[in-house]
């Protein structure tokens, strides 16, 4: 699993164009059966994938160069887009990014994601399969404190990195396992960025 890359951008040789169908139904089928909770990531085969979504192996690997790029594609769409921001707001832009921190847009991430968190622990592999997951929604958070920064907003010393994970590390802990059941998620962003803004505006 070293190839961590996706091929959804490659430059693609002439020939007959790829069949989007069969790209959707080999991503579904790799998510499917890590949802049914029967395989691992380490477990899952493309040859399971490829009898699942009724492809040929060779289908799989003429679309993705492994395992590794196909799970990277699959895992993303549990995610859906990243939110852009607007840049009109630091505060508001931050609860827009923070809304979506453990927000995914398809029901089987409840049974995937807290499966990789052992996975991510456990091999270097999925470790960095996981950071190239998050990396750009890190990215969007990152380049909008600087603007904060940046336009005077936020303090000039400000540790963005460390920013970062104290907007993120309470939403996160609160949607996956529901630390708090009294805490209102339709608002708990907003609240979070408050809170943080507190200590990291200028003043």
């Amino acid at each position: 699993m070293s190839d961590m890359s996706s091929t959804a951008d490659a430059p693609r040789s002439p020939g007959r164009p790829r069949s989007v169908r069969a790209d959707e139904a080999i991503v579904q089928a790799t998510l499917d059966l890590l949802a049914e909770g029967n395989t691992t990531i380490e477990a899952l085969s493309i040859e399971a994938i490829a009898a699942r979504a009724g492809v040929g192996k060779a289908t799989i690997y003429r679309r993705w160069p492994g395992k590794a790029a196909l799970l990277l594609d699959a895992l993303r769409t549990l995610k859906g887009v990243v939110p852009q921001p607007t840049g009109h707001s630091v505060r508001d832009d931050l609860v827009l990014l923070v809304g979506a921190v453990g927000h995914n847009i398809d029901s089987r991430a409840a049974k995937i994601m807290p499966c990789l968190v052992p996975e991510v622990n456990r091999s270097p592999d999925h470790f960095q399969l996981y950071q190239n997951i998050i990396e750009p929604r890190r990215q969007v958070m990152r380049e909008v404190l600087r603007r904060g920064v940046e336009s005077g907003e936020l303090r000039a010393d400000l540790d963005i990195e460390v920013a970062m994970a104290m907007l993120t590390g309470p939403m996160l802990i609160q949607r996956m396992l529901h630390w708090h059941p009294e805490l209102d998620d339709r608002i708990l962003p907003e609240r979070i960025v408050d809170g943080v803004l507190e200590g990291i505006r200028a003043r």
